[in-house]
């Protein structure tokens, strides 16, 4: 089973962690412009590492907001993540320290390709690649966007590829909606992001999505 289901994986987590390497040149730029230095850019995507609360805490600070305000607003995007350590945690054993690590990869993608597994420990081998191929993309783009496209430039729009990461979810997401109960939280929670995005704060629509799940409960 691991040989048919391992393969699938890994090409999973490399065709995501390609499709964030636009972002992460647009983070990179988006540093340059902030007056953030190659190492603080670094730093940024090697020890904070969540795509969304990079941008945001960059943003807060681009605009002559404070440190506090930009990780308030980064805590915020990265509520969700306590989510996932739910998910993911029967599939992350060992040590203390070990699991402290694999929590430094804990993003949308590298969950995405864990859970796409049903066996716990396919599933550990598919957040892992989902995590490190991200993770070394991530680094590298932000590195080149810091240093190498101008800051005139829009890579990202100007090429469309800010559909990228939404249709490689898709495409994850795709098979998991022959079930009728995730085609439930799937409605559900898409409904609550889209009625909560005018209304509220930049991160909260996502989490409070997470409500969706609700729809998949039997009915009593």
């Amino acid at each position: 089973m691991a040989e048919a289901v391992r393969p699938r994986l890994r090409r999973q987590a490399l065709s995501l962690a390609f499709a964030v390497g636009p972002f992460g040149i647009a983070f990179g730029v988006i540093c340059s412009e902030a007056g953030l230095s190659v190492a603080q850019s670094i730093g940024f995507s090697s020890l904070v590492f969540t795509g969304g609360t990079q941008f945001a805490a960059v943003g807060v600070l681009s605009d002559g907001g404070t440190a506090v305000a930009a990780i308030s607003a980064g805590l915020l995007l990265s509520v969700r993540s306590l989510a996932f350590g739910v998910a993911m945690a029967p599939a992350l054993r060992g040590s203390f320290f070990a699991r402290a690590a694999m929590s430094q990869l804990m993003i949308d993608e590298a969950m995405a390709v864990g859970t796409s597994a049903v066996d716990l420990d396919d599933r550990r081998y598919g957040y892992l690649w989902g995590g490190l191929a991200v993770f070394v993309v991530w680094n590298i783009t932000t590195v080149a966007g810091r240093l190498l496209v101008d800051t005139d430039s829009d890579v990202v729009t100007d090429f469309g590829l800010d559909a990228t990461i939404p249709a490689a979810f898709l495409a994850l997401v795709w098979p998991r909606l022959a079930d009728p109960d995730q085609r439930r939280t799937a409605l559900a929670g898409a409904l609550i992001a889209l009625a909560l995005v005018p209304l509220t704060p930049p991160g909260v629509p996502i989490v409070v999505a997470a409500l969706g799940v609700l729809a998949a409960r039997p009915a009593r």
